[in-house]
């Protein structure tokens, strides 16, 4: 089993105190990356090194991955933890750190590549037999599409930013009124979020049970 002496965690907010918390357990030395906005942040706080990525705006820090991985160079990190959100499920980063002598904390790129993508990850469930919500398998091009097949499924329906996770990038849509406001939001937030403003849609399940 690999042992690490310090971990560069590329995320921020509770996920990155949680990971730091964990590294103490483990006498793993924790390093905290930050964008101008988080300077006073607690992971900041917390962690034993912290750097600046650049502004606020996520596609100027949290989501450079020649950043990120320029920092852990630096800094001497044995590994990445990218958390959940931001680069997590992103191949690209995965593979630049990997190629890079640095062990990424996650699933390979070619892991990613196959269920990164909830699209991708929905074709091949769906290839496998395995039963899905009704939804689409391809983003939304438009409003006029949008609203065909959320007619289609009924609603209420889910609104889903086919990159990313953490939530970012979805909306319920409970009545055909709402959907032309939350399709540009959920796009909007998705860009702001992974770079990817891409969003499909899915029948909405009323009362889920998260396995």
């Amino acid at each position: 089993m690999k042992t690490f002496r310090k971990i560069l965690i590329a995320n921020r907010g509770e996920i990155a105190v949680r990971i730091i918390r964990a590294c103490r357990d483990l006498g793993i030395s924790p390093v905290a990356v930050y964008s101008q906005a988080d300077l006073n942040s607690l992971h900041v706080r917390l962690a034993d090194e912290a750097y600046n990525l650049g502004p606020a705006p996520s596609v100027e820090s949290y989501l450079r991955i020649d950043k990120i991985i320029n920092v852990a160079r630096a800094c001497g990190a044995d590994a990445i933890h990218p958390g959940y959100g931001f680069l997590a499920e992103n191949p690209e980063f995965a593979r630049a750190t990997a190629e890079s002598g640095i062990v990424f904390i996650g699933p390979d790129a070619a892991a990613m590549e196959s269920m990164g993508s909830k699209i991708n990850a929905r074709k091949i469930a769906i290839e496998a037999g395995v039963p899905v919500v009704p939804g689409t398998t391809e983003p939304i091009d438009t409003i006029e599409e949008a609203r065909e097949l959320a007619a289609q499924f009924g609603y209420p329906v889910m609104l889903k930013a086919t990159a990313g996770g953490g939530g970012k990038g979805m909306r319920l849509v409970s009545t055909p009124a709402d959907l032309d406001s939350s399709l540009g939001t959920a796009r909007s937030e998705a860009a702001a979020a992974f770079g990817n403003p891409e969003v499909y849609i899915e029948k909405a399940v009323d009362i889920p049970r998260h396995i």
